[in-house]
């Protein structure tokens, strides 16, 4: 098995901390985007699309897609859970995850794509519509900080995969200069938090 991997980049990292919050241990080989690496033709042989992060399975099966790798290892390693434990739970966690990535992770890329140099590529941009998903992630912080007035976590008093994505998207909104904003001082609390856990590091 063999975890093909960026480390600058939040996508790779969302694996990272999925793996270091169950203490998994998976072989990785960087894959550097910035130098076209993702381009050669020996990894677009295993990945046709040319992302990381893509997982590699013992049996020359690759998988693609963050959430895709996560739910592998959830299904088999169950322990401990953070994709819920039973079916209201699960429900919410794919409820609040689809409303982060959509809301927040992927906005900020979105904005890093479009309102910056990107990778510095030729590729089409739209500074108008980077801005414009900038404003949907400060919405979305928002929205978050409302939830953690009442909740530890997003999804209430457990950390899922739903603070891992959460936590990757803001940082990356820092990266970019976008932080969370003073007054939203229950998004800064989970924050804070949650980036004391030694996965924050992976």
């Amino acid at each position: 098995m063999k975890l093909y991997d960026y480390q600058p980049f939040p996508h790779p990292r969302r694996v990272r901390m999925f793996l270091a919050e169950k203490n998994i241990e998976v072989p990785t080989e960087q894959i550097d985007v910035m130098k076209g690496e993702h381009r050669s033709a020996e990894y677009l042989e295993k990945n046709p699309e040319g992302l990381v992060p893509l997982l590699e399975l013992d049996d020359g099966e690759f998988i693609t897609e963050t959430m895709a790798i996560s739910r592998y290892f959830e299904a088999t390693q169950p322990q401990p859970t953070l994709m819920g434990t039973d079916a209201i739970s699960q429900a919410r966690v794919e409820m609040w995850h689809r409303r982060v990535e959509s809301g927040l992770f992927n906005t900020l890329v979105t904005f890093f794509h479009h309102a910056t140099d990107g990778l510095g590529d030729d590729r089409y941009r739209n500074k108008d519509w980077g801005e414009h998903n900038k404003s949907v992630a400060l919405t979305m912080m928002k929205t978050l900080d409302a939830r953690l007035a009442d909740s530890q976590f997003i999804t209430g008093d457990e950390f899922t995969v739903v603070d891992i994505t959460a936590v990757c998207g803001i940082d990356l909104g820092k990266m970019l200069g976008i932080d969370i904003p003073y007054e939203l001082q229950h998004l800064k609390r989970w924050y804070q938090e949650v980036n004391q856990r030694p996965s924050a590091k992976a």
